[in-house]
């Protein structure tokens, strides 16, 4: 809402929800991350954050954490109490059966089931409500929802590690390893906020990665796609192994279907014009899925195609301190320009040092 006036010690209460909906950044996915405090004369009565889905919300955490203290007391929630019956029930009606004069949101929900209708409930009962508190936070925090929901497309973060001079394997395929251990358990943690991780055949042949989470605990692994046109995915390939794993393809060969799906996969088809892999159709089928963040780990043909089709939302970018020359794979197989006017402009997001190497978060400007 425009033009409401936050107290500092409203933007510290939501400040504190936020870091509560952070510890669900691994777990939550496909709902969105949630914290929530209940606060009665100044103090901390309850609290809780949402962990996975089909578990309680964040709010009736905090309600039951703060007892009979939540009558008149005021909550502050990082996305609008939902209205709807869902795996669990609305978490509007529990803020109303508690008692609370006051309802702070950080955003509300952009989910078309919600939309507004949580915080009409509680101000049709008689509870104050407000949102917008450190609302830039929340939405960062639930990117990949908000994405989802208004567009009906996931968040599609692109990860790549290269030297100083823009370059992200040798000649002949090489890439293990440019980047130091630090930026490898740095990208982990990407990976494993991720709902999906998407790759290419190329780098399925030339890496044969697991394409998994390793360097930090996370409940859940992330669901693996591989993007195949022709679905030539080996069937000995170490991404196959134990599952959960999607082969996006453009023909249907019923004879390479059968195979990729006897060792673990499953196989979704949809061909564009050029007989190739339907990006965008893809990550639509993807989002009704409930894929809320993808993060792309691919070679530079699969990023240059996700580039050329506006389909990249984030940078997220590993630089070595070396270099490695003229002859290796650059980051995005895209024509070549005859005007500085026409390049990709960026805007930085983040920029800092992980163990030896740099890591640059961007955005298209």
């Amino acid at each position: 809402m425009t033009g409401v006036s936050f107290s500092a010690a409203d933007h510290g209460f939501m400040a504190r929800a936020l870091r509560l909906a952070e510890q669900g950044l691994y777990s939550t996915t496909p709902n969105p991350r949630v914290g929530c405090l209940v606060v009665r004369d100044g103090v901390v009565v309850g609290e809780g954050w949402h962990a996975r889905a089909g578990e309680p919300h964040a709010e009736p955490l905090a309600l039951a954490a703060a007892g009979g203290t939540a009558r008149g007391a005021t909550v502050y929630v990082t996305l609008e109490p939902c209205s709807h019956h869902g795996r669990t029930p609305p978490c509007s009606e529990a803020l109303i059966a508690a008692g609370v004069a006051r309802v702070v949101a950080a955003m509300a929900d952009p989910n078309p089931l919600v939309a507004g209708q949580g915080l009409a409930a509680l101000r049709a009962a008689g509870i104050a409500t407000e949102c917008g508190l450190l609302e830039t936070e929340a939405r960062e925090l639930n990117i990949g929802f908000v994405a989802r929901m208004a567009r009906g497309r996931p968040w599609l973060r692109l990860k790549a590690a290269a030297s100083l001079d823009g370059q992200t394997a040798l000649g002949n395929g090489v890439s293990q390893w440019i980047t130091g251990p630090e930026a490898r358990r740095d990208g982990h943690r990407w990976r494993a906020r991720a709902c999906a991780l998407l790759t290419g055949i190329g780098t399925v042949k030339d890496d044969d990665p697991q394409l998994t989470v390793r360097e930090v605990d996370s409940s859940r692994q992330p669901l693996r796609v591989v993007v195949d046109s022709r679905l030539e995915t080996p069937l000995g390939a170490r991404i196959l192994k134990g599952g959960n794993v999607l082969v996006a393809g453009a023909v249907a060969d019923r004879g390479r279907i059968a195979a990729l799906e006897a060792a673990g996969a499953e196989v979704f088809v949809q061909p564009n014009a050029a007989g190739k892999v339907d990006l965008a159709g893809l990550l639509a089928e993807l989002a009704r899925r409930g894929v809320n963040e993808v993060h792309a780990e691919a070679g530079f043909k699969l990023n240059g195609s996700l580039l050329r089709e506006g389909l990249v939302d984030e940078f997220l970018l590993y630089l070595a301190p070396c270099l490695i020359g003229s002859d290796a794979r650059g980051l995005f197989n895209l024509s070549a320009l005859t005007s500085l006017d026409d390049r990709r402009r960026l805007t930085l997001r983040d920029v800092r040092q992980v163990g030896a190497d740099i890591r640059v978060l961007a955005r298209p400007a």
